[in-house]
């Protein structure tokens, strides 16, 4: 099937690509592609919206606006330490007047029902496995392929896959997208620039009692449970009909192999100034999903010929803001612009104008604003990165002479006998709870006959570094029970130590591909449909 353009992904960039290009030019014929079984399936967010780019894109949109949209009441920063809780004066990247409280995934919903209105073809459920690279120009990607069995042959409902072809193919995949990966190793986008950093974000939707829900508000602590040399935080938003958000983020430059961020998720929850909140409610959704934190000077190149990275597939979130929404739909739309016009003429493979129009809009004097504070908790700690965030924001004011970089997430870890042993306590099941109950309540299937999509490249690795070194950190850092450490010194009896990998609970947050230590683990997409299905208010 060809196209004038191919969007890979429906997330908020990706639907804001494909709207604005037939809002620009009507008559182009666009495709978007999502693995995902439905339109915001795999959609995982705190989320607050900044309306900024939603209000160029669809002006009117809250005469008819996304379920579960609540406008922000109040505002709240918390410092929490192990027993107490202090509110602080929110900084000013943070404050969200005329902001809302939504489901991402329910924004994701009502903007496929426009781009669907607007005659953009939507392919739900279909999995972009690889890109076509013809004559060193991408020509689209091979979508849909169903069937593959374990042992890699081909099974009784085999599916080879569609070739979708297109002028321009979108590559907005979101964080560490599989096929925007390879392109950055085949046309070397990230010469240059900083290594991308990352943080896992995790998420529970609970329903409280109505008298301790107050919608619009925006809660947000840093501190405790982390330890001084994490970089993390938590939110708690409340929408809708006493539904409460509550998450927690923990940056994957961690140095100590023994943390696990699901465990200090629950354990977040426990502390005076959090479980009032939950006390009495229910907890009916999970989710887990990496996200990325290192800002404008870790952005690759955006285009290559035939193609181009929108959104988190590039890297637009804005972390002192705690917003990326807003800035990838932003860089889809200006995307979509420079497209729309290129097609009216000779189409160049290499559209330069994308990026040269993405430089002068507000995304990128957003994002320069402050490109120092994240790497200011990597170099610092947290009580350095306190002041020198402070510094920037109120002395600089953004403008400071000079930028700090990043260093990769899978090269800070320190072997494990050198770290101190972190003992989490036991769930209770009412306030904190395992991850298999939480992987339940995700939704998370995959076809069972299919290839595992969690692969090493080097399994013999595994035990001399993953193990001997640092202890099996996958089984902590996976927030979804995927990764199990097995053998004789596991207490079993099964002899040599070897790495069980249960990839049917994976829900596709892309942690292990990011931190493993020797970038051992590939994560590979699995057939279309598979991970996640994120519903209500997630």
């Amino acid at each position: 099937m060809e196209f004038d353009v191919l969007v890979v992904g429906g997330g908020p960039a990706g639907l804001a690509t494909a709207i604005r290009l037939k809002q620009a030019r009507p008559d182009t014929n666009v495709c978007l592609v999502e693995k995902g079984g439905e339109i915001g399936a795999h959609i995982l967010s705190g989320a607050v919206l900044e309306p900024r780019a939603l209000d160029e894109l669809i002006p009117d949109w809250r005469d008819d606006p996304p379920a579960l949209a609540t406008a922000v009441t109040d505002d709240r920063f918390m410092l929490l330490t192990e027993t107490r809780g202090f509110k602080l004066p929110t900084p000013p990247q943070m404050h969200n007047e005329g902001n809302y409280v939504v489901s991402l995934g329910n924004v994701c919903r009502w903007l496929g029902a426009k781009a669907e209105a607007l005659g953009v073809e939507l392919y739900p459920g279909f999995a972009a496995s690889h890109a076509l690279i013809e004559d060193g120009r991408v020509k689209g990607v091979v979508a849909g392929v169903a069937g593959i069995l374990k042992d890699g042959s081909k099974g009784p409902s085999y599916e080879p896959g569609m070739e979708l072809r297109a002028t321009y193919t979108v590559f907005a995949e979101g964080c560490r997208g599989s096929l925007a990966k390879g392109l950055f190793e085949t046309f070397d986008l990230r010469a240059g620039v900083a290594p991308q950093t990352y943080a896992l974000g995790m998420k529970e939707l609970w329903e409280i009692p109505k008298e301790k829900h107050k919608p619009g508000l925006v809660w947000h602590s840093t501190g405790w449970p982390l330890a001084a040399d994490t970089y993390g935080g938590s939110w708690l938003y409340m929408l809708g009909e006493n539904l409460v958000s509550v998450g927690f983020v923990v940056g994957l430059d961690y140095p100590n192999p023994w943390l696990s961020p699901f465990d200090e998720f629950q354990r977040f929850k426990t502390h005076p100034a959090v479980r009032g909140f939950l006390e009495g409610g229910k907890r009916i959704s999970y989710g887990a999903r990496a996200l990325n934190e290192g800002g404008i000077q870790a952005v690759p190149k955006l285009v290559f010929p035939g193609g181009m990275l929108v959104g988190d597939a590039a890297g637009f979130l804005n972390v002192p803001k705690i917003k990326g929404t807003h800035t990838a739909m932003k860089s889809g739309m200006v995307a979509a612009e420079a497209i729309a016009a290129a097609l009216e003429g000779e189409a160049p493979a290499l559209l330069e104008a994308y990026p040269a129009a993405l430089k002068l809009s507000w995304v990128w004097s957003e994002l320069e604003g402050v490109r120092n504070i994240r790497p200011g908790f990597a170099k610092y700690g947290f009580w350095g990165g306190m002041a020198a965030a402070a510094l920037d924001t109120y002395v600089f004011r953004g403008k400071a002479p000079w930028t700090w970089g990043h260093h990769a997430d899978h090269e800070t870890l320190k072997p494990a006998a050198s770290a101190k042993k972190i003992a989490y306590p036991k769930p209770d099941g009412v306030l904190t709870f395992d991850r298999l109950s939480s992987v339940f309540l995700s939704n998370t299937n995959h076809e069972e006959h299919q290839p595992s999509h969690l692969v090493l490249k080097d399994p013999a690795r595994w035990e001399g570094v993953n193990w001997k070194t640092y202890a099996s950190p996958e089984s902590r850092y996976c927030p979804a029970a995927v990764y199990e450490a097995v053998g004789e010194e596991a207490g079993n009896g099964e002899g040599a130590m070897h790495l069980v990998i249960n990839s049917q609970n994976c829900v596709h947050c892309k942690t292990c591909d990011i931190k493993d230590p020797t970038q051992n683990i590939d994560w590979r997409t699995p057939e279309g449909g598979g991970g996640p299905n994120y519903i209500g208010g997630m």
